[in-house]
C-alpha cells in the first residue's frame, strides 16, 4: 500500500510514477486526495462537535446540582449526540471506501525500471553457453514420456490439463531439486527453513497483494481460504502485525511448498507440457530488511537465485522488467530465464522482486531502527530460488542425448541417485 502522506504532499510525483506503469492510473491518486480530505474534514467536524457537548454536558451538571432547569439543554446535548453519530457513520464509509481505492493503487516503480509493457524488457546479462546438438533437440514433454518421467494425460484424468503427474525417477528428481536447493540456501546462503501452511485467509492475501488484484488466479475454497500461489504469502505474513527489532534485520526464509495458480485469461497459451501448469512445487526466499539496505538486499537476493542456476550449469540469462510487465505489489523485479532449447525459447524461472514498504504497509511489519526510535516499516524483498517445472524443462531438454538419456546435473546426482535418466529407469 502506498504511503497516503505521498499522495497529500506530492500528488503530482505519485500520479506520474504511477503513470509509469499504465495510463489512467493517476485518476485513483484524484480520488484519494479527495477521499482523504473530506475524512480529515469529518475528523475536525466530530472533534469541535465532542468538544461542544463535552462542556454543555458539564453545564447540564452543574444546572442540576445547582437545581436550575436544564431541559433545553439536554434536547441540544441529543441533537449533539445525533450529529456526531451521523459523521462517525460517514467517517467509517469514507474510510472504508479510502481503504478500498488504497489497496487498488498498485506500487510505484523505481526510478531505475524501463519504462513500457514487455517489449521494453532489458536483457542485463548473460550465463553460461547454450548447449549444441548433434541431433535435433527434442521438448521435454516427449523426453519426459519417453523416459517415464511424467505422465501428463493421467494426471490431466486425475485433475484436469495443467496438473502434471512425476512418476518414478520423476517423482525423484522433483524431490531431489527441493532438497539440493534447501540445503544450498540453508548451509550456504543463511536462510531458515520454513514448512507453512498451503491455505491462508483473506489478511493474509491482502498483507502480500494478491487480493484484490490477483483474487481470479486463486483457488479458494467455501470457508474463504486460498490455496498458496506461492510460498511468499505465508511466509511474509509471519511478521504480520509485528514489531520487529532492528538487530533482527535483514531476515530470511527459504520454503518448499506446492503452489496453485488458475492462471485466469492464459487459456490456450503454452498449454503443452510444463511451461504453464495449475499445480507446480517452487522453493521460495523471502527477505525483510532495513529501508537503507533494501538495494543491496535485493542485488543479494538475485544472486542466491542465480546460484541456483549455476550449480546446475543452466544457460541463463538476467532479464530487468518494464514497468508494464512488473507485478502489482513489485517496485522492481529482475527475471531470471533459462534457455530452453527443445522448445527453442527462454523461459521464466525466477522472479526476484523488491516491494519497498508496500507490502509491510498493508500487512503492518514495522521495527524500530533504534531504542526510543518511532517505528518504520521494513522492505519485504522475494525470489523463486527456484520454480521446478521449467528448471525440470531446462534439464531435460539442456541434457537431452542423442540415445534419447538425460545427463543430469553433477549436483543433482547425490540426491537422485543416478548419473543419467535413461528409458524404464526408475
Amino acid at each position: 500500500m502506498i504511503d497516503i502522506r505521498l499522495i497529500r504532499e506530492t500528488p503530482a510525483a505519485v500520479q506520474a510514477a504511477l503513470a509509469r506503469r499504465e495510463p489512467g492510473l493517476g485518476e485513483r491518486v484524484v480520488a484519494v486526495a479527495g477521499l482523504d480530505e473530506r475524512r480529515r474534514a469529518l475528523l475536525v467536524d466530530v472533534e469541535q462537535l465532542k468538544a461542544q457537548r463535552n462542556a454543555q454536558s458539564a453545564e447540564v451538571a452543574r444546572r442540576k446540582k445547582a437545581g436550575e432547569p436544564a431541559d433545553a439543554l439536554l434536547g441540544d446535548l441529543k441533537a449533539l449526540s445525533d450529529r456526531i453519530k451521523a459523521l462517525d457513520a460517514e467517517t467509517a464509509d469514507v474510510d472504508h471506501a479510502l481503504e478500498e481505492i488504497l489497496l487498488q493503487i498498485p506500487n510505484l516503480p523505481l526510478p531505475d525500471v524501463p519504462v513500457g509493457d514487455a517489449s521494453a524488457n532489458a536483457v542485463l546479462r548473460t550465463w553460461g553457453t547454450p548447449p549444441t546438438f548433434s541431433f535435433e533437440p527434442q521438448p521435454h514433454w516427449d523426453l519426459g514420456a519417453a523416459l517415464g518421467l511424467t505422465d501428463l494425460p493421467t494426471g490431466a484424468k486425475i485433475a484436469g490439463s495443467g496438473f502434471p503427474l512425476f512418476v518414478g525417477a520423476g517423482a525423484r528428481l522433483v524431490r531431489g531439486l527441493a532438497s539440493f536447493m534447501l540445503d544450498l540456501h540453508t548451509r550456504e546462503h543463511g536462510y531458515v527453513e520454513i514448512q507453512p501452511p498451503y491455505l491462508v485467509n483473506a489478511d493474509s492475501a491482502r498483507g502480500t497483494g494478491q487480493l484484490p488484484d490477483h483474487e481470479q488466479n486463486m483457488y479458494v475454497t467455501e470457508d474463504g481460504l486460498y490455496l498458496i500461489p506461492t510460498a511468499e504469502v505465508p511466509v511474509t505474513n509471519i511478521h504480520r502485525d509485528d514489531l520487529l527489532t532492528a538487530d533482527q534485520l535483514p531476515i530470511g526464509y527459504v520454503a518448499y511448498t506446492p503452489c496453485f495458480r488458475r492462471e485466469a485469461g492464459a487459456h490456450g497459451k503454452d498449454t503443452r507440457g510444463l511451461i504453464r501448469v495449475h499445480q507446480f512445487d517452487k522453493v521460495e526466499l523471502v527477505r525483510f530488511t532495513r529501508p537503507e539496505d533494501s538495494a543491496a538486499e535485493h542485488e543479494r537476493l538475485l544472486g542466491h537465485a542465480e546460484t541456483v542456476l549455476q550449480r546446475l550449469g543452466l544457460p541463463y540469462r538476467v532479464v530487468l522488467l518494464a514497468t508494464g510487465d512488473i507485478g502489482f505489489a513489485s517496485a522492481k523485479t529482475y527475471d531470471l530465464e533459462v534457455w530452453a532449447p527443445g522448445v527453442g525459447t527462454w523461459l521464466e524461472v525466477s522472479s526476484a522482486s523488491t516491494f519497498t514498504d508496500f507490502q509491510a504497509r498493508r500487512a503492518s511489519i514495522r521495527y524500530r531502527p533504534a531504542r526510543g526510535a518511532k517505528p518504520a516499516y521494513v522492505h519485504t524483498l522475494n525470489a523463486s530460488g527456484l520454480a521446478f517445472p521449467r528448471t525440470i524443462i531446462a534439464i531435460l531438454e539442456n541434457g537431452q542425448q542423442a540415445d534419447g538419456s538425460v545427463t543430469l546435473p553433477e549436483p543433482l546426482r547425490p540426491y537422485v541417485g543416478v548419473d543419467r535418466l535413461t528409458p524404464g529407469g526408475r
